[in-house]
């Protein structure tokens, strides 16, 4: 749910503030504030608004945020104190919520009003149709002993492609997603036989984050997602949301990127935003059985810690992690996120070495009160555990306790015969297993799966489609 952002119209006042809800559920609600200073440059800020009775704040993010009684001050951080004239930041915050949840009428930043020289009008803000939690179609999905299962306890694979975009665009100011995602193009993944489509995300964007364009982050980010999960699932897809990139410096060993900010693949989450994020998204698909969840893309601790040990403890437990400069927050750590909200949304979580080692998995296996866990596992032709003995010897053990799913799996060749034997392996064994991915990049590169978004493949996408489409149901 969005409600009205409120805007002052007119004579320009001396500060400005949009107040929306990004996301709304029985109990609690995301929301997120646009400061817009008109006045002479401040070198600090703090902004004082009045929360209804009922409503009590729970976590910000991007601002030193408190709670009075009814007043709530957000005041900035040590990174984004000054404001010039004319320029805004953003913050955002979680918070429980009875009775009734309105909106907020007046605000102060450094005690003077805002939005005064003019009465506030309410935008309406469109709002995508919540999800149906149970569209006949596609399956709400729980684990029972190694497998997900339906309803009806009838064991489901996932088998289809990832459909990258929604992780990188926004943070770069060039949109959401890479190339259409209307109903024709996701139709054309339906068409290949492909039953889940993988959904990497952002998490600055999602938050809304200062750094991102409004345009492309917050409720507008959210809404698209929304749209996306929707258009899948009107398809019979299972749709499964992935946090890809998030924030945290990190230029140690086998560093992606030196930027602080969520533009790369880094080492691990972060306590800062991550069970933010996670608390964000699990509230807004919680009632929705057909959404699945994967923790973090491809976790590599061991790049940056002394011992494998450490890397292990450092992926489950996070906090202090040795070689990485920011709190981490673990795998624990974010399964009690999604948890804390109520949501039983089944969670993949993938291991070491990006995701390619589950060697100690079921040793460090994350508690899960909802009995809902599966292994993740990535797997290109360049990765270590890319053999059938390693298989056998490291993911097998896995197989048969948890479900296994094999999130990515790809090639650089522009081929199909290491992708293949993939498949082949998880078939014999029931299990499932992800494309990457259904973007039109140059297959060695990429890799990449299609020329086009009417689903014409690539020569490595051929071995993908025509697999696909061989396979019961």
């Amino acid at each position: 749910m969005t409600v009205p952002v409120v805007t002052a119209s007119g004579a320009a006042p001396a500060c400005t503030v949009e107040y929306s809800v990004t996301s709304q559920w029985d109990t609690g609600f995301q929301g997120a504030v646009t400061i817009t200073n008109n006045t002479a440059a401040l070198s600090s800020w703090a902004l004082t608004f009045d929360l209804a009775a009922g409503q009590k704040l729970n976590q910000g993010w991007n601002a030193k945020w408190s709670q009075s009684g009814t007043a709530v001050t957000a005041a900035n951080e040590s990174y984004n104190g000054s404001l010039a004239s004319g320029a805004s930041v953003g913050a955002g915050f979680l918070a429980s919520w009875s009775g009734s949840n309105a909106v907020p009428t007046s605000f102060k930043l450094n005690g003077v009003a805002c939005n005064v020289d003019a009465e506030p009008s309410p935008t309406p803000t469109p709002t995508d149709p919540a999800p149906d939690p149970d569209d006949g179609t596609v399956p709400a999905l729980h684990v029972s002993g190694n497998k997900l299962v339906d309803a009806d306890g009838t064991t489901r694979r996932l088998l289809g492609v990832n459909r990258s975009g929604g992780e990188f665009m926004c943070v770069q100011g060039r949109g959401i997603w890479d190339g259409p995602v209307d109903d024709a193009s996701v139709k054309a993944i339906a068409d290949w036989n492909a039953n889940t489509v993988r959904i990497p995300l952002n998490e600055e964007c999602w938050l809304g984050l200062s750094n991102i364009d409004p345009a492309y982050a917050g409720a507008n980010y959210i809404n698209a997602v929304k749209d996306l999960v929707t258009k899948v699932k009107a398809n019979g897809m299972t749709p499964l949301l992935e946090l890809h990139w998030s924030y945290g410096q990190y230029t140690g060993n086998s560093a992606g990127c030196s930027d602080v900010h969520a533009s790369c693949q880094k080492p691990m989450p972060n306590m800062q935003y991550t069970p933010s994020f996670w608390a964000s998204v699990a509230n807004t698909f919680k009632d929705d059985a057909t959404v699945v969840f994967d923790l973090f893309n491809e976790p590599y601790p061991d790049r940056a810690t002394a011992t494998t040990t450490q890397a292990w403890e450092c992926w489950r437990d996070g906090g202090t992690c040795s070689g990485i400069g920011y709190e981490v927050a673990g795998m624990q750590d974010l399964v009690d996120s999604i948890r804390g909200t109520g949501a039983t949304n089944p969670i993949l979580v993938g291991g070491l070495a990006y995701s390619n080692d589950l060697s100690q998995w079921l040793t460090y296996k994350p508690s899960d009160p909802a009995g809902n866990l599966a292994a993740a596992w990535h797997v290109y032709n360049f990765n270590t555990c890319s053999t059938e003995s390693c298989w056998n010897s490291t993911l097998a053990p896995v197989a048969a306790q948890v479900p296994l799913v094999a999130g990515e799996i790809g090639e650089n060749t522009c081929s199909h015969g290491f992708v293949d034997q993939v498949m082949k392996w998880f078939d014999d064994r029931g299990l499932s297993y992800l494309g990457w991915t259904w973007n039109t990049w140059d297959c060695s590169s990429g890799p990449s799966l299609i020329t086009g978004y009417d689903g014409t493949p690539t020569a490595y996408g051929i071995g993908l489609r025509d697999h696909l489409r061989s396979l019961d149901g």
